[in-house]
């Protein structure tokens, strides 16, 4: 993925020049260099959307997928030097092509206040105004984005849980000791029970030096009271029900039940 992501940008970047004041990179490809998480595909390249609104034509260019959009007032960015429209626009966009987690995914991106890409508000209202597409999937989106979530594997993991009957996490926050001294950042917790549940996707796996770093916050977690339940791929697949059972399972172990969500 990371591949077909490093290849799209530098077909974007290439095209970039050559595209006229009407013109610009939209859909997914315009969200690719905000860093935006694209969606898994099978496919052996990315498509590259460009648009322009009406009354320009419609863009025509080999190896471009091009589109013609309502009229509007322009919100231009540039980014890298690739003209796109305003994040938001570009998700409502995306909504055409992309499956729901993965619009959850990319607007929990956008709306991390870290970024200043976008606010909910203002996907929300760009649906509002421009509307939804069929399904009404970006507004089924609207209602699952979360300030705070800062991967899209805590994402997918955040809607697995919660959507297998587990109540919402807290995103992010700093665990410290009673003193005040950062012990870590926690993915997704529930305070209340003292769970932290951490997406692990062992990308420290062959540095010796950071693992050992991840083992000593793994101890300090737990010293304070925290059960520390770590998700690793082989717990998402084949059966990402194993995931769910091991949050559950910490869950009930320290007082939750079905009936307290």
């Amino acid at each position: 993925m990371e591949r077909l992501r490093k290849e799209l940008l530098r077909r974007t970047e290439q095209v970039a020049p050559a595209l006229t004041g009407h013109q610009f990179v939209s859909h997914d490809t315009g969200l690719a260099p905000l860093g935006v998480p694209l969606p898994y595909t099978e496919e052996d390249e990315r498509a590259l959307h460009v648009s322009a609104r009406r009354p320009a034509a419609k863009p025509r260019r080999e190896g471009v997928v091009g589109h013609r959009l309502q009229e509007r007032r322009p919100a231009r960015w540039k980014v890298q030097g690739v003209p796109i429209e305003h994040p938001a626009r570009l998700w409502r966009q995306a909504g055409s092509l992309w499956q729901l987690d993965d619009l959850v995914a990319a607007g929990d991106f956008l709306v991390l206040p870290r970024r200043r890409l976008a606010t909910i508000e203002e996907l929300r209202r760009e649906v509002e105004y421009a509307g939804d597409v069929t399904g009404g999937v970006l507004t089924r989106a609207l209602d699952e984005i979360r300030v705070g979530a800062e991967t899209a594997e805590e994402t997918y993991l955040r809607l697995l849980l919660t959507r297998n009957g587990l109540p919402h996490p807290e995103l992010n926050i700093d665990l410290r000791t009673p003193e005040g001294r950062f012990v870590a950042r926690l993915d997704l917790a529930y305070p209340r029970y003292r769970v932290a549940v951490e997406h692990d996707g062992r990308t420290h796996a062959f540095d010796e030096n950071q693992f050992a770093r991840d083992a000593d916050r793994w101890d300090d977690i737990r010293a304070l009271g925290w059960r520390h339940v770590r998700i690793l791929s082989h717990h998402l697949r084949p059966d990402e029900g194993v995931a769910v059972a091991k949050v559950r399972e910490a869950l009930i172990e320290r007082g939750w039940r079905p009936d307290l969500r």
